[in-house]
């Protein structure tokens, strides 16, 4: 066996199949453990949960089935990357403010940890209305791992160990439910694991090889190998699997770089925090770091590009990368007569390595040093590390309940970037949601879901579990149908209460968030006892050009929805009247609270009818065993084939699958009226 990888490894590169890199490199992983471990297999402990990956989504997923009281192990590869940023050294962002904010309400820790690692706090988007901001902060690489380690390290009911896992331990489902069920992991050194439920949160790892031009190498990033036995197992055990690509920028030296010919972007002052438990992040607005911003002019890129395409792998596979954050080759190939913007962000306060967001390239190193020495101030650039490409496996998320639970496999579930998406948030988002549904599967409790009206993790699940992912899914405001009223200010008053109910909500946010509600509502009735004509509000407020009818008479909370009319000004005209009101406005987080919850009031009123509607829809669930072959029910191959394959859990999400029929929407909809148990079962989840 030696001898024939040896030989292979030796054989000209063109004569590799794909995946012969990595089949050689983890053939002899297997002969290096197979001389160095005892034949007997030690065995392992018994936890309720078990959380593969030490990602964003693999921490998320750990904290929350902790909190939840279950006796938790979290396995990594290595101790020292747990929270590593793998690419970009930023949280947050237009949509996956969103997600950040809603992570937190459910009492998550990578806002609180942003938090406290930071160089620079902006909100993006500030042009348009406050339902659509995007939270963002840029990061201290090495701060945020020293402060997420050191709280996961020390988190109760959590344990940490260093292992790769292999296999799954599985079992025999029940007479009710036959599937096979996971019960465990095994890792490479044949320990087994034994749990009640298993969290896979693999990221990019599966059978992952990275591409700098035509050099293949087995990893999930550098310096980290693929996780090639459990894509393996996950394969055998029948998943429908698919590869995807993405890419990260080369890391540029900043000693190098000519500042003076870009643009500066200083932080926010004050800065916002992304956490309901922070007034403000630690850093004064003084002490944030600058970006910087750049361009390249598409036709020098162009050129580079096509000169070579024929040496640049990762260009040249037919596998489906990230549309919305492409690499610079993909971008000049689609727009090459563009310019294309540069952002050169600081990777922390100690560190000399700039981060060239909108540079991702595969291309061989030499070109692109070429490329980089076009771009204004990066003329005579030198780089820590070269861009470079991923190819790697991943899940159809339509194996997947709302749950994040797999159908095929009771008791195990999938988050994060194994489940096709792209970014931390993403990733975060779906692992606190198959934490918390891992443990309340342990626990056999109800499970935790978010539908479409109530948040954008919510939207994320839906879409994922409905359509699959024919590309690196991506979180954007736009995929919200109700994002007026599922804004970042109001995450907690969405989701807070909801994880409270379930048990994964700590007692100091509670407190915290009892008292954020109990001021908001009471400010809220204060404004809204208040009632006086136009002219009589002119006069208070001193404001005779604001355009407030004279007659008809108007409450507090109403006048505050004016766009001239400020939350200062209004509590100041009204100190003497109601003091209580002053004193709970000299808060920052409720004056802003309030004027974003005024301005919204009216349409967020309007849209509760069509929630009320979609809820309704979403209530007539659909079981997860329904046969969609019935006679009487007369869908076509096409339809059924859909519907086989994807499984919705409700009538509403069928109607969301592309290509379902409005009469194949009404044959459903008659088989669950005739059996309103689904009813019952669907409303239990939301």
């Amino acid at each position: 066996m030696l001898r024939h990888c040896v030989r292979e490894l030796h054989s000209p590169k063109k004569s590799w199949t794909r995946g012969t890199p990595v089949r050689v490199w983890y053939t002899l992983r297997t002969l290096r453990l197979f001389a160095s471990t005892s034949i007997s297999s030690p065995v392992g402990e018994h936890f309720d949960v078990i959380v593969i990956g030490g990602g964003h989504a693999g921490t998320e997923a750990a904290c929350a089935s902790s909190r939840m009281g279950c006796r938790t192990l979290l396995l990594t590869h290595k101790l020292e990357t747990i929270g590593e940023m793998s690419c970009n050294p930023s949280f947050g962002g237009i949509g996956k403010g969103h997600l950040m904010k809603e992570i937190d309400a459910l009492d998550g820790v990578c806002g609180r940890i942003c938090d406290v690692s930071g160089v620079q706090y902006k909100v993006l988007n500030r042009g348009k209305g406050p339902a659509v901001w995007g939270y963002r902060a840029q990061i201290d690489r090495k701060l945020y791992k020293q402060n997420l380690q050191k709280e996961i390290f020390s988190y109760p009911n959590l344990t940490v160990r260093a292992a790769a896992v292999d296999d799954l331990l599985t079992k025999p489902g029940s007479t009710d439910n036959p599937a096979t069920v996971c019960g465990g992991v095994v890792t490479s050194d044949g320990t087994t694991y034994h749990s009640k439920s298993v969290v896979l949160t693999a990221g990019t790892f599966l059978r992952a090889e990275i591409n700098i031009g035509l050099e293949i190498t087995p990893a999930g990033r550098i310096g980290d190998g693929p996780a090639v036995a459990l894509a393996e197992t996950i394969e055998r055990a029948g998943f429908a699997m698919g590869r995807l690509r993405t890419g990260t920028p080369p890391r540029l030296d900043k000693r190098t770089i000519d500042f003076t010919k870009t643009s500066v972007w200083p932080g926010d002052d004050p800065p916002l925090a992304f956490s309901f438990m922070n007034e403000r992040p630690w850093l004064k607005a003084e002490e944030q770091m600058p970006c910087h911003l750049s361009s390249i002019q598409g036709k020098e890129v162009v050129k580079i590009v096509k000169d070579t395409l024929h040496l640049n792998r990762h260009v040249k596979e037919e596998l489906t990368g990230p549309r919305f954050c492409p690499s610079l080759e993909s971008k000049s190939l689609r727009f090459g007569h563009l310019a294309h913007r540069i952002w050169l962000e600081p990777e922390g306060f100690d560190s000399d390595v700039i981060y060239p967001n909108g540079l991702s390239m595969t291309m061989p190193v030499e070109y692109q040093m070429k490329l980089l020495r076009l771009v204004p101030g990066l003329e005579n650039v030198e780089i820590f590390r070269s861009g470079y490409g991923v190819f790697y496996d991943f899940i159809d998320p339509r194996e997947l309940k709302p749950t994040l639970e797999t159908r095929r496999m009771p008791n195990l579930f999938f988050a994060g970037q194994i489940n096709g998406t792209t970014g931390y948030e993403e990733a975060a988002a779906q692992g606190i949601i198959a934490g918390i549904n891992g443990a309340a599967k342990a626990l056999s409790k109800p499970p935790i879901t978010i539908n479409r009206t109530e948040g954008y993790i919510g939207v994320l699940i839906d879409d994922l579990i409905t359509n699959g992912a024919s590309e690196p899914y991506r979180m954007f405001t736009a995929r919200a149908e109700y994002r007026l009223t599922l804004r970042p200010d109001n995450a907690d008053m969405r989701l807070t209460e909801k994880g409270v109910t379930v048990g994964c909500v700590g007692q100091a946010r509670q407190d915290r968030f009892r008292k954020m509600k109990r001021d908001l509502e009471r400010a809220t009735e204060l404004l809204s006892s208040v009632k006086l004509t136009g002219s009589a509000w002119k006069e208070r407020l001193h404001a005779g050009s604001v355009n407030i009818s004279s007659e008809e008479a108007k409450t507090a909370y109403k006048v505050l929805n004016h766009p001239d009319v400020s939350i200062k000004q209004l509590t100041s005209a009204l100190r003497e009247d109601i003091p209580e009101l002053y004193d709970l406005a000299q808060q920052p987080w409720l004056a802003d609270r309030l004027k974003i919850q005024a301005t919204y009031s009216a349409i967020v009123k309007e849209q509760r009818f069509e929630i009320s509607e979609m809820r309704q829809d979403e209530s007539l669930g659909l079981p997860d065993d329904m046969d969609y072959d019935l006679v009487n029910l007369n869908l076509s191959d096409e339809i059924r084939g859909k519907l086989k394959s994807t499984r919705p859990s409700t009538l509403a999400a069928a109607s969301r699958i592309e290509g379902i029929t409005p009469d194949a929407l009404v044959r459903l909809l008659r088989y669950v009226r005739k059996t309103p148990r689904h009813v019952t079962e669907a409303v239990a989840f939301v």
